[in-house]
């Protein structure tokens, strides 16, 4: 049974469908990957898995449990995290206190959890006392992925955590969302640098108008070469 299986999901705004008929699944220890052109619903699809779209046909399933148009809360509490773009930190509150906020569901494991975050992104050790908004844009990203992962999610949901930084931090985050990964969880994100993705992926989904246009391995994608040429800069 995969760990998330969406199933010909169609959704939009105002009553204007911007997903039409998306198929996507995971399994548990996977890292999928959504790529695809600007407009394709790659984000808009990641809102639908998290509750935030309203999903007006076909289904989303959380091990085999359906969990489409479930609030955010309820989500988190059945085991997602989602780690949005933008504005994804307190800015006026310390690294330490943005992660706590993670644990909000599950304030016994804070301890436990803030130790396991620090080997995850050993950067914010030492920069735990300092504001968010004092950090880089890789760091303030790291402490997004953080919070969200003190909530112990087995689903974590990232839209395009390298946005706006420098090669350096892009590498770092990739590295990082591999080690996440590795620790026991299930990732899907969105992503423009779609190469440098795609080279993680264990699942690769290339949307395009709302649509699956190709689906397969991130290796398999990388390697075909209509994938190439239309989505991949040749």
């Amino acid at each position: 049974m995969p760990l998330l299986d969406a199933r010909n999901v169609h959704g939009g705004y105002g009553g204007m469908n911007i997903l039409n008929g998306v198929d996507m699944a995971i399994e548990s220890d996977q890292i999928g990957v959504i790529v695809g052109p600007n407009g394709a619903g790659k984000s808009t699809m990641l809102k639908a898995v998290f509750g935030l779209l309203h999903v007006s046909q076909g289904e989303i399933l959380l091990r085999g449990e359906p969990i489409h148009n479930l609030p955010p809360n309820k989500l988190v509490q059945k085991g997602m995290g989602f780690v949005p773009q933008e504005n994804n930190v307190f800015p006026s509150l310390t690294v330490k206190e943005n992660l706590e906020m993670g644990a909000f569901l599950k304030p016994g494991n804070v301890k436990r959890m803030l130790a396991q975050v620090f080997e995850f992104f050993p950067p914010l050790r030492e920069k735990r006392h300092q504001p968010a908004g004092e950090l880089s844009g890789g760091q303030r990203q790291m402490v997004a992925m953080g919070r969200a992962l003190m909530a112990e999610p087995s689903l974590l949901l990232l839209d395009e955590p390298t946005a706006g930084l420098s090669p350096l931090y892009m590498n770092e985050i990739f590295e990082q969302v591999k080690l996440v990964n590795s620790a026991g969880v299930g990732i899907l994100m969105v992503e423009q640098n779609a190469k440098q993705a795609l080279g993680i992926a264990d699942k690769g989904f290339v949307l395009a108008a709302g649509q699956n246009r190709f689906t397969d391995t991130g290796a398999a994608l990388l390697a075909d070469p209509d994938v190439a040429k239309s989505f991949l800069g040749g």
